[in-house]
């Protein structure tokens, strides 16, 4: 890696996706500003309901609350540069600009990971083993998962922007994708990007399959427990349920994720990135808990209160 003072390149430039016309980067950048404002609200809403609604302050939805707020940094460390990259001629982003948003935008990720599979523990306590949840999810193991998720997230991913920060940019500075990637970057370097290319594999291999594995493990015990349940056994049911929302949403980020590392082209990578940063966060709060009976009783009941005191 060559020194941080050969570097020629003091900012890059966002191509984001040049193939649409103006007129069509202007639709899309405004699709785009509905969802976010969507997934901001939604979310926002989930952690308000969750804090002022007591039927809410469960570890499932402590976990979901948590997975909200982190979907809204998540969203927003790539949506907003989006939108300035497709209304408008604001392509440029300098590098540390630039590296901080690599950063988030990974780390982010790793904490969601982590999150996943603290919640798949959560199911797998609440269904093999029913009379003994309220002892296990108690608020300081359920406080102690979800801060070793964000550490764990947070602390793994630390190495990324001191490495990016020891790069030489000294060719080109345009980056054709909307976010700052790992791929583009260390293409674009004049730095040898060998060492880093390994670690950064080795790291995300390891949280993204580790995560899986642990996620896939939780769910053969919910299986097994589900199969032994009676036919008409309102649990089995219950149990379906519950479980239903969280195996689409590890379907979809996982495969999301596979999808991105795995296929050559860019543009079906841009596509698949757009997808994983904007469409995912703005389904959340529907999969999670706008169609759960107790969050729209407790919204319901948030909304009366708000009109009983605006109109009394």
């Amino acid at each position: 890696m060559g020194p941080a003072n050969e570097t020629a390149v003091s900012e890059f430039i966002l191509e984001g996706f040049p193939e649409l016309n103006q007129r069509l980067q202007l639709l899309l950048s405004l699709i785009l500003l509905l969802m976010y404002l969507t997934t901001v609200t939604g979310n926002a809403i989930i952690i308000f309901l969750v804090r002022v609604d007591h039927h809410l302050q469960t570890p499932m939805f402590f976990f979901i609350s948590n997975l909200a707020f982190l979907e809204i940094w998540f969203t927003s460390s790539t949506s907003i540069k989006l939108f300035a990259i497709l209304s408008s001629d604001q392509k440029t982003i300098s590098l540390s600009s630039c590296f901080a948003q690599s950063y988030f935008y990974f780390a982010l990720g790793g904490t969601e990971f982590g999150l996943l599979v603290v919640m798949s523990f959560d199911r797998c306590v609440a269904i093999c083993h029913p009379l003994h949840y309220a002892a296990t999810m108690q608020p300081q193991l359920c406080l102690g998962l979800v801060v070793a998720a964000w550490v764990i997230g947070f602390t793994l991913l630390s190495y990324h922007p001191l490495f990016l920060s020891q790069l030489s940019f000294c060719g080109s500075n345009r980056i054709p994708h909307f976010l700052c990637d790992n791929s583009p970057l260390f293409q674009l370097s004049c730095s040898d990007t060998s060492l880093l290319w390994k670690i950064d594999t080795a790291f995300i291999s390891c949280i993204v399959l580790g995560s899986l594995a642990l996620n896939l493990a939780f769910y053969t015990c919910i299986l097994f427990c589900i199969l032994q349940l009676p036919a008409a056994s309102g649990r089995k049911k219950k149990a379906f349920t519950t479980c239903s929302s969280h195996l689409i949403t590890l379907s979809i980020v996982y495969g999301s994720c596979i999808a991105l590392y795995t296929y050559a082209s860019l543009k079906t990578n841009r596509i698949v990135a757009l997808l994983n940063t904007v469409l995912y966060p703005f389904l959340n709060p529907f999969i999670y808990s706008f169609r759960n009976k107790a969050v729209i009783l407790a919204l319901n009941k948030s909304i009366a209160r708000t009109r009983a005191k605006l109109f009394p």
